[in-house]
């Protein structure tokens, strides 16, 4: 079975990058796939200072072993100033190749403003560094005030379509890098 490990690089109580992880994760579970959701609003995580072990944050290990354990990624953040959330960057930053490498990677941005791919680029350039392999499909969310009903559903069925779309590809694309039947 496909192990996916989701991340959401924000911590704000009502986030939308939250909201858009669990959507996609609700995708990829309805094609058979396991998914974990890390919160790293729940965790305790240190700035990263470039040490391999952190033993006053056992939330660490906690966070290296389940992405290492996982066949592929879900990273969902917010687009701040043009980049990814400092959040997820640091979440990145305390693992390796070790847990990083080979992990097939699907990404999500949502911004307040206009669309684009800014932070997904960065995400993308990120994941290449430590060796993972990003999928095609992405999803950026735009104007995200919009974007959900207030029960949390995609008012645009084009949108929805995508995280489709998203969800098939992780899954696929997980299964034939990872050969898992």
């Amino acid at each position: 079975m496909v192990k996916i490990v989701g991340i959401g690089g924000s911590l704000r109580e009502d986030s939308y990058s939250q909201l858009a992880l669990k959507l996609a994760a609700q995708r990829i579970e309805a094609l058979g796939a396991e998914v974990e959701i890390l919160d790293l609003r729940e965790m305790q995580l240190p700035f990263c200072n470039g040490e391999d072990k952190y033993p006053d944050y056992p939330d660490v290990e906690k966070l290296r072993n389940a992405v290492q354990q996982a066949d592929g990624l879900i990273l969902a953040t917010p687009e701040y100033h043009g980049s990814v959330s400092g959040v997820i960057k640091n979440a990145l930053d305390l693992m390796s190749f070790d847990q990083l490498s080979d992990k097939v990677t699907g990404l999500i941005s949502v911004l307040g403003g206009q669309s684009n791919s800014n932070a997904l680029n960065d995400l993308r350039v990120i994941m290449r560094w430590v060796h993972a392999w990003v999928i095609p499909e992405q999803i950026a969310i735009g104007q995200a005030w919009k974007a959900f009903t207030k029960d949390g559903k995609i008012v645009d069925e084009k949108l929805s379509q995508r995280f489709d779309k998203f969800a098939e590809s992780l899954v696929e694309n997980t299964r034939r890098l990872r050969a898992i039947t």
